[in-house]
């Protein structure tokens, strides 16, 4: 699905966060990057999706370049990002955050209500809040609200930076839930994450990184090996 090799990128000229970066995220799967802050993980994301223009390197979605494609397209090709901050517009109501991520198809009404269902399907405590300000929920709630709206392009890719970041540890278990269960849909998604043990977890495939550049990888199978190499990260 997602295929990134050798990818130097960055804020500043003549200096990359990223550093000969590569991975592989395999259709239907979650793969996580995991690493202590400040070692490139977001970076990598806004890469993916745009924000930053790689300066070396392939990034390719199912076998096409994206290498510095504008962000207003990634949702044509599918694609869609969560950043780590949060980002619900706080005034507006719980079905108005999720009617904005179909702006692109606002004028079929139809689709709409299909879609809003759909999310309300997938995240029931949303169907009983969504007359109220998006701004008054809990954390963990506007995090369902942002992976609703994301939903609602009904994206084969999901990019997603530290959806847990500030959470209790039982509201974020149900936001890890949440993502798996989006894969069980057949959703690729692609993870950055500082809480190791957990996107260990729920993750089909890991990749670790240090200073801008790989530093460990396992799949399913190879997660002790992966533990016993990240022990003091643990």
């Amino acid at each position: 699905m997602l295929e990134l090799r050798d990818v130097y990128a960055g804020y500043y000229p003549d200096m990359n966060i990223l550093q000969g970066v590569s991975m592989t995220a395999e259709e239907g799967t979650i793969t996580s990057v995991i690493g202590t802050n400040g070692v490139g993980k977001s970076t990598l994301l806004k890469t993916v999706y745009g924000f930053l223009s790689p300066r070396k390197g392939t990034i390719a979605l199912e076998g096409k370049s994206i290498a510095g494609a504008n962000p207003y397209r990634m949702p044509e090709l599918g694609l869609t990002y969560i950043p780590q901050r949060r980002n619900v517009f706080p005034e507006m109501t719980v079905e108005e955050n999720l009617q904005l991520g179909g702006w692109t198809f606002r004028r079929d009404k139809a689709r709409i209500r299909r879609q809003l269902e759909e999310n309300y399907d997938r995240f029931p405590i949303l169907r009983n809040r969504r007359k109220q300000r998006a701004g008054n929920l809990s954390g963990g709630q506007q995090r369902m609200v942002e992976l609703g709206r994301a939903m609602m392009i009904e994206p084969r890719l999901m990019l997603v930076d530290e959806p847990t970041a500030g959470l209790a540890p039982k509201v974020a278990a149900e936001i890890y839930d949440k993502l798996q269960a989006l894969r069980d849909e057949g959703i690729t998604v692609v993870l950055v994450d500082q809480n190791v043990r957990q996107a260990i977890e729920v993750s089909d495939y890991v990749y670790a990184l240090a200073l801008g550049k790989n530093m460990a990888e396992a799949s399913r199978g190879g997660f002790e090996e992966l533990r016993n190499k990240l022990r003091e990260w643990l």
